[in-house]
């Protein structure tokens, strides 16, 4: 089913989705990146539809609807009247509001990724299934893929797993809507029904070609190869990489508490990452990856050939906000096909 709305419609049938929903989207956020005279566009909450930014690729992915960057589990204490029972502790409350995300078709497809990670890995995880299987998403058609996307190769640059999409057309939106529930709602607030096509991107400037060896050769032939050097002297472990990326979720503990005597306080975990110093260290103090070639290694071959390996696809969407947010301008896209080169024994250059 599709409609056409105005602005005044739209934010009409913004405020029923209010009531239930908290709504995120690409947001501009204006000083909001490092130097304070630039501005950048993440994600955040919006209550409006002129707050949602269409044509910029945000710099972060939605992921951190779902699971923030610092995340409370629970409260503990050790109280006298809890003292018996060795203490006591509280999980920590779901937000009151569902969550309502904006997401292009390559995060959709991260989703996957990130639930099997969360949810298909074993035992699900808890705090990340409660709001996952609340959330409703929203699609923003790519007609045209930005300068770094590589999501047709990738085949993530098409979907239809949503509850509707918003494209903006000039003054009006053109809406296709897949639930029933949101349809009623478009209905009451105004808008006109209409046939509306999804469009998606079908070629993108910046090509992968990942080498059908990668998946056949063990793992020592590729920890030998010479590629992952030049990463040693480039990479500088900020993670930047792996925290704007939709499909990463590696996170670690930390216990926050209320008093000197610690009998009282919180614990949250928060994101981490395999290109972060510090990430692989053991008791011991050693460290399974010591050099950056190295956690430049694992994370290539954990996104385009492990997950692979599990789940029959990988783990990489295409979105190129890695290549876009790195400091030292290290393209993972490139990154993959210099592994490409080495192992069909050409030469291919690039950064």
């Amino acid at each position: 089913m599709g409609f056409v709305l105005n602005r005044e419609a739209f934010n009409r049938a913004f405020l029923t989705f209010g009531e239930t929903y908290t709504i995120y989207a690409p947001k501009h956020f204006e000083h909001g990146a490092n130097f304070s005279d630039m501005d950048l566009v993440r994600y955040g909450i919006v209550t409006k539809i002129e707050e949602v930014v269409f044509d910029v690729k945000s710099a972060n992915s939605p992921k951190e609807a779902l699971q923030p960057p610092s995340q409370t589990l629970f409260y503990f204490t050790e109280s006298e009247a809890a003292a018996e029972n060795g203490g006591a502790f509280a999980a920590s409350k779901a937000p009151v509001k569902k969550p309502l995300v904006f997401l292009r078709s390559c995060d959709i497809h991260a989703l996957k990724r990130f639930d099997d990670i969360m949810i298909e890995n074993g035992f699900p995880d808890f705090f990340y299934e409660r709001l996952r299987k609340n959330a409703r998403f929203v699609l923003m058609p790519c007609k045209t893929a930005f300068q770094s996307c590589f999501c047709v190769d990738m085949k993530t640059n098409q979907t239809d797993d949503y509850d509707f999409s918003v494209e903006a057309d000039g003054s009006e939106y053109r809406v296709n809507v897949k639930a029933q529930d949101m349809a009623d709602i478009f209905s009451s607030c105004g808008a006109r029904e209409s046939d509306v096509t999804v469009p998606f991107a079908r070629e993108t400037e910046t090509r992968v070609a990942i080498s059908d060896k990668v998946a056949g050769a063990s793992a020592a032939a590729l920890a030998a190869l010479p590629v992952w050097e030049e990463y040693d002297a480039r990479c500088v472990n900020c993670g930047r990489c792996t925290f704007s990326c939709p499909s990463c979720s590696c996170w670690t503990m930390q216990d926050i508490f209320y008093t000197d005597n610690g009998k009282a306080g919180e614990r949250r975990r928060v994101w981490a990452s395999c290109m972060v110093d510090g990430y692989s260290d053991v008791a011991g103090g050693e460290s399974y990856r010591k050099k950056n070639g190295e956690r430049m290694r694992f994370k290539a071959l954990h996104k385009i050939r492990d997950h692979q390996k599990r789940f029959g696809y990988p783990m990489c969407t295409g979105c190129g906000r890695c290549d876009d947010v790195c400091p030292e301008y290290i393209s993972f896209s490139n990154a993959v096909n210099k592994l490409s080169s080495a192992l069909e024994g050409s030469n291919q250059g690039g950064a």
